[in-house]
């Protein structure tokens, strides 16, 4: 079984209270790729947990076992312990964590007090994805199926240069837990596909307040993604387009312009700015 890779940081508390921000990572990504965001608003006040979600963090083989059911219970464990410590919690992903948030939010509304979605994915259109992508959907119920895969191409869902070429360098390190897989297989793309027919009709439950990130040169799933969510959320939408970004806005050039809109998100759960001050508890570093 792997390891658990979540990653916990705890901050100085806001206004008498704990305010905890639950961090979902994308598919077959990791909780590294949530980690510049978590430091910022740890560094905020905030309790930061970016959950290890099923399946992940190992091989292509533990990832494609594992149905979107499992990935979405991470998700609930992770409300669950922060709850031990937190007053108020938003939840917040990246990708494919921005649906499994939104669940959450609209299923557990008393418990999830704000939503954050970055770069959310309900079809992979980006202008990197080949024409000829959707066929994926009628291979994959053919007996060689289970042998397809999505291999990562450049740009890897990055702008920056030096950045991408550092992700890339960590992708071929053979550590899956750094830098996630270098090919997802059919088999989570097919689960991804099962997450979003579930959500869709959930966007309407949402009702609490949501910041919406998306790159508007997002190679990996297009901004029209952002606008069909945005159209169907119930309750307020606070909307970052970005432009000098692609997919994985939490690690690309513009990380820090991202973490300090989440931030001041944050604040507006709190009620008072945090100083900087912090005490750092970090598992698997930080």
């Amino acid at each position: 079984m792997t390891t658990d890779r979540s990653i916990h940081m705890t901050g100085n508390g806001i206004n008498g209270g704990r305010l905890g921000l639950l961090l979902v990572h994308g598919l077959g990504g990791t909780p590294v790729e949530m980690k510049p965001l978590a430091r910022k608003a740890r560094d905020g006040g905030a309790d930061v947990l970016c959950c290890h979600l099923a399946g992940h963090c190992g091989t292509g083989e533990e990832l494609a076992a594992t149905p979107w059911q499992s990935w979405y219970a991470s998700v609930e464990e992770g409300l669950a312990r922060l709850e031990q410590d937190c007053d108020r919690i938003i939840v917040g992903g990246l990708s494919m964590g921005a649906l499994l948030a939104a669940r959450l939010a609209a299923l557990q509304p008393d418990r999830v007090h704000g939503l954050v979605m970055l770069a959310p994915t309900l079809r992979y259109d980006g202008w990197s994805i080949p024409w000829y992508g959707f066929l994926l959907r009628i291979l994959i119920h053919t007996p060689i199926g289970p042998r397809l895969s999505f291999v990562e191409k450049p740009p890897y869902g990055i702008k920056d240069e030096r950045i991408r070429a550092a992700v890339v360098r960590a992708m071929h390190s053979g550590d899956s837990s750094a830098a996630g897989l270098l090919s997802t297989p059919s088999g989570a793309i097919r689960e991804m596909w099962r997450l979003t027919d579930d959500v869709k009709p959930r966007l309407g439950q949402v009702r609490q307040p949501t910041l919406l990130v998306h790159a508007r040169n997002d190679d990996i799933a297009s901004l029209s993604n952002a606008f069909h969510i945005q159209r169907h959320l119930a309750g307020r939408v606070e909307a970052l387009i970005l432009d000098d970004s692609y997919h994985l806005v939490t690690v690309d050039g513009q990380r820090d312009l991202v973490a300090a809109r989440v931030n001041s998100f944050l604040r507006g759960f709190s009620g008072v700015c945090a100083t900087p001050s912090v005490r750092a508890k970090v598992a698997n570093g930080g």
